[in-house]
């Protein structure tokens, strides 16, 4: 991963986001020295955005399988075939 400046950022914006497009590796952004942020292409974010939305459902499974919120197979069908009706 390539760590940039934010006044790098400032004066060559264009030339970063060119950059992105064609490495699809993100930028660290750093202000003091300090992490500020990460600059990365819109396709990787968007995948991102939807790997965290499965891996939220998945804890949520996880969750209620603990709390004993489980329904049996065939309670599970039932409530289905009531839901597609």
């Amino acid at each position: 991963m390539r760590t940039e400046l934010v006044t790098t950022l400032k004066r060559h914006a264009t030339e970063l986001l060119s950059d992105l497009e064609r490495d699809k590796q993100p930028i660290l952004i750093t202000r003091h020295g300090l992490p500020s942020a990460y600059l990365i292409d819109v396709e990787s974010f968007e995948f991102l955005q939807q790997r965290m939305t499965v891996l939220e459902g998945i804890a949520r499974g996880e969750m209620a399988v603990a709390e004993g919120r489980v329904a049996s197979h065939e309670q599970a069908r039932d409530r289905m075939s009531r839901w597609l009706k």
